[in-house]
């Protein structure tokens, strides 16, 4: 059936929102009908993939149009088209059929697709005889969507997709393009309107910006040598095992002299030693995925499944991932679901309406990044997320997600005045659908990966977040203890003589230190922003600094809960963390600085050999008070203890006065031998400790506690 002529003319002018309709190759009542669109052809001759003919089509309108009977059932139809003496071949990708089928469409109309990632966004693949790449975007509210790129001449008239109506999903199959290929989608709103070029939302590489194109990529890489070290996660519980995390920026942590990025394989070739040689146990990448802006640091993000071309492609990620779980090293991302920027080739208005956001300001706007909110109550938002999480688990073998704002996603009234938020159901500030989105992530991620692990940065008190989803907790398996943080930096700030004052910014964290399954972050947002670094936020004249410092990593490491500290605090850079800037590694040059570089890579070996001071850090009975009322000493002890393991003492002196003869309650009479003390001469101390070791009478041991010092004893038996 020959459709009207508007149809042909919309056809010809690229506006038609249906072009599998007419073209390709269809059966009617009279056999097989082939028509096609081929710009510049005189003649054409259909063929099918192997180029044997089928037959010649004729040209009925002089823009390109050719149509004629063909006596062959559906199939993949070649044009040998010539003009004068050229020839050459063009594919129809209007006669290939749809790659999803309809348990795509259920399942994603349910919202309960976790493989979306292998569906959604450019795949290379063979389909019905040809090679190319599908490409599949949602888009419910389109008009007409159609694919652009380097392989068209970003010709929007070109390759219009097939609307899958019940689903809102537009796909094409284009054959004869490969990997390599940038692409954006072309898309006509509602109302008409044809929007700026979207990236893909689930791009797998991005080009580097400030280009914004998606690229066709295979994500992570085909070969992995990590199975010992995901099983050894797998099979244990996370609580229990020694956890020391080294946060880093990659674009800052080392910087090649002629290039503003590092490689990954050139991080993985000096990060991943480093690491190891410091005895921290993960690294924490803060976000790898795509964004466009330097200063946002990752945390605005337009790509969430493209590993950042910052570094290179997405293989390069892989491999470092691999070489870091092959050296035992952990690898955690920064994982931001709560909100995305309004870049114009993003999420925002995606398909000309508010489409992954709220429509409504008060909903989703955020007022502290000026970046809109997900609908995290639209289930295919929420599958897009979860499935997220599941790609960099699965795809790229992270061993863990720290979710970042999680406090900005579960109250509506977050960081907004009266008038500015709208209530819930019950008239409560709680965002519902947040929960459910974060108990389903959850559910899917230990549900499904064994071993990999989530940590919430939450700041507030809303309860059970590391408590089961299905106990009706939110079901992280870990939380970032801000208050820590807060109370005992402030702690340290004041001035020596003042601390005995504020005993309790020290003793209440033990109050609630079990409540969740907590780490101690001193992270990147404690150095920036006119904060300055940790060395300059403790008291004192340059040796109490370093010794404050030196004491308060003692105490942190001491201290029940998983570590985690940002890079160059490891060796007490001085300066404020820049993003455009490599860490000042050349402070090490002073022995202050190598000395507390060599305090924190005993501390993690301490840490990790001795299993009193990580094996109960999420359970009270690991933990018991020696001394915890010395206000006018500002001196805190305590027992770290582990069921059949040596005990170990952590004793701090936060004055800088030493107590020569310092009466320290121990539980057990023996011998307590000294294994850390900050005050050594080799971390840059005053050289005052205990011989070795200290022996316990009658409950009691006399000690010697240097000033502006930790120390920490291991009970090895009686004499």
């Amino acid at each position: 059936m020959k459709p009207p002529a508007t149809a042909i003319d919309a056809l010809l002018a690229g506006t038609h929102a249906d072009p599998f309709s007419v073209l390709g190759l269809h059966q009617g009542p009279e056999g097989g009908f082939a028509r096609a669109v081929l710009p510049g052809a005189e003649q054409a001759e259909a063929c099918n993939l192997a180029g044997v003919s089928l037959g010649r089509l004729q040209r009925v309108d002089p823009r390109g149009l050719f149509e004629g009977p063909l006596d062959a059932p559906r199939q993949p139809l070649r044009y040998r088209c010539t003009s004068g003496v050229h020839t050459w071949w063009i594919t129809d990708p209007y006669s290939f059929g749809p790659v999803l089928g309809p348990t795509d469409d259920y399942l994603i109309g349910e919202g309960t697709h976790f493989r979306l990632f292998d569906k959604m966004g450019a795949h290379v693949l063979d389909h019905e005889g040809a090679t190319g790449v599908h490409f599949a975007v949602w888009a419910p509210n389109a008009q007409r969507v159609a694919v652009v790129g380097d392989f068209n001449d970003w010709d929007g008239r070109g390759h219009a997709m097939r609307h899958r109506g019940d689903t809102g999903i537009w796909e094409i199959f284009l054959p004869d393009i490969g990997l390599g290929r940038a692409y954006k989608y072309h898309i006509t709103g509602p109302d008409g309107v044809i929007q700026p070029l979207k990236a893909d939302p689930f791009a797998f590489a991005s080009e580097l910006r400030p280009a914004t194109a998606s690229i066709v990529a295979h994500p992570g890489k085909p070969a992995w040598g990590d199975a010992a070290h995901r099983a050894h996660w797998a099979q244990t519980d996370a609580r229990r095992q020694p956890i020391s995390i080294y946060e880093v920026h990659p674009g800052s942590w080392r910087r090649p002299p002629d290039r503003e990025f590092p490689s990954w394989d050139e991080l993985a070739e000096q990060l991943i030693a480093y690491v190891v040689d410091m005895g921290f146990t993960h690294i924490e990448f803060m976000p790898v995925s795509e964004h466009p802006y330097d200063p946002s640091w990752g945390y605005q993000t337009t790509g969430l499944y493209a590993p950042t071309a910052r570094f290179g492609g997405p293989d390069g990620f892989a491999r470092f991932v691999d070489g870091a779980h092959r050296a035992g090293i952990g690898v955690l991302i920064d994982w931001v679901p709560a909100h995305f920027p309004t870049d114009a080739h993003g999420l925002a208005r995606f398909d000309g309406t508010s489409l992954y956001e709220h429509a409504d300001p008060r909903k989703g706007f955020h007022p502290d990044w000026n970046t809109a909110i997900y609908n995290f109550g639209r289930h295919e938002v929420e599958a897009f997320l979860v499935n997220n999480a599941l790609f960099w688990s699965e795809v790229y073998h992270v061993d863990g997600l720290r979710v970042d704002a999680v406090a900005s996603m579960l109250y509506r009234d977050y960081s907004r005045k009266d008038g500015e938020w709208i209530p819930n159901a019950e008239g409560g500030r709680e965002n519902w659908e947040a929960v459910h989105f974060l108990q389903s992530m959850n559910r899917a991620v230990y549900g499904s990966h064994p071993g990999v692990i989530t940590v919430a940065e939450e700041s507030t008190s809303w309860p059970g977040v590391c408590l089961p989803a299905h106990e009706k907790g939110l079901g992280f398996g870990f939380k970032w203890n801000m208050g820590f943080m807060h109370d005992t930096l402030q702690y340290m700030a004041r001035d020596a003589v003042h601390r005995q004052y504020h005993h309790d910014e020290i003793t209440f964290g033990l109050v609630y230190a079990f409540a969740e399954n907590f780490v101690l972050p001193l992270s990147h947002d404690e150095v920036v922003h006119g904060k300055g670094s940790l060395l300059n936020k403790m008291s004192g004249d340059e040796w109490q600094k370093f010794a404050n410092l030196r004491a308060y990593y003692g105490l942190m490491w001491g201290y029940p809960g998983k570590k985690l500290l940002f890079m160059g605090q490891e060796f007490a850079q001085s300066r404020e963390w820049s993003e455009a800037r490599e860490l000042d590694w050349d402070v090490l040059a002073h022995a202050p600085h190598r000395g507390m570089q060599a305090w924190v890579r005993d501390l993690n070996h301490a840490y990790r050999r001795l299993p009193a001071l990580h094996a109960r850090d999420c359970e009270g009975e690991g933990f018991g008070w020696l001394v915890v009322d010395d206000a006018a000493a500002s001196v805190f002890a305590w027992l770290r203890k582990a069921p059949g393991e040596n005990p170990v003492a952590v004793v701090s002196n936060f004055t800088p006065v030493m107590h020569g003869h310092y009466r320290l309650p121990l539980p057990h009479d023996g011998t307590w031998r000294e294994v850390l003390n900050s005050d050594a001469t080799q971390y840059g101390g005053s050289g005052q400790g205990n011989m070795g070791a200290v022996t316990a009478q009658d409950g009691a041991a006399m000690v010697v506690l240097p000033p502006l010092a930790t120390v920490m004893f291991e009970y090895i038996g009686k004499a």
